[in-house]
């Protein structure tokens, strides 16, 4: 059984021969950029600097605001980092799988805040995390995490005591889903997976396999698609990345079986197929993805649109951090929905990728999970990587 994917290893020669690769691609590209600029040249040369082992591509400049993008890696040796979320300051809060939480700054500095107790096995563990949309005045933080019964939502000030606000989502070794975010509803959205038993995604009595929404407090919310219940939609088997696009629209990523990942645009109350289906179904019962990607490619998790801020070239694409795929993907939208443009970033650069979130400063900042039991670590990981302006 496929779960969160299955990590195609590379020994260090094959390391070392696609950085020298990578490097010797992006010297000839500064060379015929060089060539090309100069007085009346259309757009700045967009080129990748990079503090880390190995340098970033970037993609071709698109408009005359185009910068210069570089990789920083921010903090190294963190232990399976899973969910971010960002504090008004610009600093952020990340949840390690073994219960940590730690705070971090610009300049990668780490405190840790929180131990959250929890008892996960296999994939499970401390996973997403998110902050009150209401955070300046009631300093709420909700975290997504597994026990020996379920996995559940809590909320908490940093420090105090932990208040169950939802519980009873499966639990499993494998497909515990866990990605949590508000929505622009002020609403709480909750990726939970199938716990490995499939009949539970079209199970409207099971929590698993579906996305869920909440209130804050963890009532439920009154315009639910099914009165009642918390379910928001359903047929997925592990829903690993929540995010908006600028008009407000949810997306999320879901891991496949052995043949198609999917990215799904969601809409209240549809069923998207699993176990039933796997990718483009045409089946007029189930709502097909709006992407699907071969499952070497991806092992789709965390996701989010790039809406605002310091990479102007970027602007509303949406980006997507591959696990078994070792990249980040940029993927550009047409006005209707269409994929117009598809780029890997990253690739075999820094191992799997967990989840990309944007900062308050417009940049990226991406976590890798190599010390997950399915990558292969170097001495540095685990790894908080920014994307941003040189």
């Amino acid at each position: 059984m496929r779960s969160d994917g299955f990590y195609e290893r590379n020994n260090k020669a094959h390391r070392i021969a696609l950085a020298t690769s990578l490097f010797l691609t992006i010297v000839l590209s500064l060379v015929t950029s060089a060539c090309a600029s100069g007085p009346g040249s259309a757009g700045a040369s967009v080129t990748a600097t990079s503090q880390a082992t190995a340098p970033a591509t970037s993609p071709t400049p698109t408009s005359q605001n185009s910068v210069q993008i570089q990789e920083t890696v921010l903090v190294s040796h963190l232990s399976i980092p899973w969910g971010l979320a960002f504090l008004p300051d610009g600093r952020a809060l990340v949840s390690e799988r073994g219960g940590r939480i730690i705070m971090v700054d610009t300049a990668g500095h780490v405190q840790e805040v929180q131990r959250i107790p929890q008892q996960g096995v296999g994939e499970g563990g401390l996973l997403g995390i998110a902050l009150s949309p209401d955070y300046s005045n009631d300093k709420l933080i909700y975290a997504y995490f597994s026990t020996d019964k379920d996995n559940r939502v809590v909320r908490f000030q940093a420090g105090g005591q932990l208040e169950v606000i939802f519980s009873g989502i499966p639990v499993a070794g494998n497909h515990n889903g866990g990605r949590i975010a508000f929505g622009p509803d002020g609403l709480l959205y909750i990726g939970t997976g199938d716990a490995a038993t499939r009949p539970n995604a079209q199970n409207l009595r099971s929590l698993g396999g579906k996305i869920l929404r909440i209130a804050p407090d963890g009532k439920i919310p009154a315009d639910n698609p099914f009165p009642g219940s918390a379910i928001y939609s359903y047929g997925h088997r592990n829903v690993q990345g929540l995010t908006w696009d600028s008009t407000g629209q949810l997306y999320a990523t879901e891991f496949g079986q052995n043949t198609f990942d999917e990215v799904n645009k969601i809409l209240p109350g549809k069923n998207y197929g699993w176990p039933e289906v796997e990718g483009m179904g045409n089946d007029k019962r189930f709502t097909n993805p709006l992407i699907t990607f071969a499952t070497s490619d991806a092992s789709p998790s965390g996701a989010t649109f790039l809406t605002k801020g310091a990479i102007p070239q970027w602007e509303g694409d949406f980006f997507l951090a591959a696990l078994r795929g070792t990249r980040l993907w940029r993927i550009r939208f047409a006005p209707d929905g269409r994929v117009v443009e598809k780029e890997p970033l990253l690739l075999n650069t820094y191992g799997r990728l967990r989840l990309v979130t944007q900062a308050p400063d417009g940049s990226l900042w991406i976590l890798t999970n190599n010390r997950d039991g399915r990558g292969t670590p170097v001495d540095e990981d685990d790894r908080i990587i920014r994307l941003g302006p040189a």
